[in-house]
């Protein structure tokens, strides 16, 4: 059967190939397993390497986001344009480590979900200041509200 000038050779349910590359299928439900992709197409790939590379860069990712929510880079004497750009960009970078963050989870390996949850659980401990009872202003940012 012609479906447009792409043969299945006898699947009718396999889409067809684009131009010769490997065709992958994305979970749609939590699975353990090495072999993923995260984030970028063919990354880490079936390398176990790269796999736990992945992993060691979720984790920082979500210290990160937890880091930019509780830092105190801003100085009182500051000029509040200076404050206010300064403010800006740490919420910039925030948000966009927290969308990455989102859609390396959305590749649904359980092994990535347990280290972003990890990660943030280990940046609150850290920089919270609830470890070393700290009472003082809370980070330049708002909290991020879910």
């Amino acid at each position: 059967m012609d479906m447009g000038g792409h043969s299945h050779g006898g699947d009718m349910g396999a889409p067809p190939s684009m131009g010769g590359m490997r065709k992958s299928y994305t979970h749609m439900t939590f699975f353990w397993g090495k072999n993923s992709e995260i984030l970028f197409q063919g990354w880490p790939g079936t390398r176990g390497g790269m796999y736990a590379l992945a992993l060691i860069f979720v984790f920082v990712m979500a210290v990160l986001v937890e880091w930019l929510s509780h830092c105190r880079l801003i100085k009182d004497k500051w000029p509040r344009l200076a404050a206010g750009f300064l403010q800006t960009v740490l919420h910039t970078l925030r948000v966009g480590l927290a969308y990455l963050l989102m859609l390396a989870v959305m590749s649904f390996n359980v092994g990535v979900l347990l280290v972003a949850i990890g990660g943030h659980a280990l940046g609150f401990l850290l920089f919270s200041g609830a470890l070393l009872g700290k009472s003082e202003k809370t980070g330049d940012l708002p909290p991020m509200k879910c």
